[in-house]
């Protein structure tokens, strides 16, 4: 479906879909079923497909991961969710061993970042330390407007476009195009 932002469509997920891994459980072709309804579809007139999952690996998931060429991670800038970081990274390892070796991880997304919290600070520290150039030098801080825009049926962006959150999804979406850009061309 077209969206209000220009070049933007979207597939929503519904309620249909919670079934869909009680029907496809028992397929051969189970992991790949994304993968060959994009390829079967007109999924080529798109620059970019984002898959959005949700943080459980479940077969959904795995479908993903399968049809994905690589994984952009958003990470909150708090304790536990290194744990989760560490656990996702460890089933991308396992993704590209059995059923996708191309997978890639494009990058690491700092969300949900405060300044004035010590740990938040830390946590950019210690991910930026372990993972390097894989971390997106945009910060996505932590916002009253980018929240409030959901519950208005709108994008942040389109809600409060001047709105730091919004800023910094503007400068991640520029940063993810010019490192794309830069691998294409290695």
């Amino acid at each position: 479906m077209p969206t209000a932002v220009p070049n933007l469509s979207i597939a929503a997920s519904t309620m249909d879909l919670l079934g869909v891994e009680m029907e496809i459980g028992r397929e051969n072709d189970r992991v790949f079923r994304m993968k060959k309804a994009l390829m079967s579809s007109d999924a080529d007139v798109y620059d970019y497909i984002l898959i959005d999952c949700p943080p459980s690996f479940n077969l959904l998931t795995m479908n993903a991961l399968a049809a994905a060429q690589s994984v952009l991670v958003p990470l909150q800038c708090e304790f536990f969710a290194l744990e989760g970081l560490s656990q996702l990274l460890e089933t991308v390892d396992q993704v590209r061993r059995t059923v996708n070796p191309d997978l890639d991880i494009q990058g690491i997304v700092l969300t949900m970042f405060d300044s004035r919290n010590n740990l938040a600070q830390q946590v950019v520290s210690d991910v930026r330390e372990h993972l390097g150039n894989k971390v997106y030098q945009t910060l996505i801080p932590r916002n009253v407007r980018v929240s409030e825009a959901p519950s208005y049926g709108k994008p942040a962006i389109l809600y409060d476009l001047k709105c730091a959150g919004s800023q910094a999804y503007l400068q991640l979406a520029s940063e993810v195009i010019q490192r794309e850009r830069r691998s294409r061309a290695a």
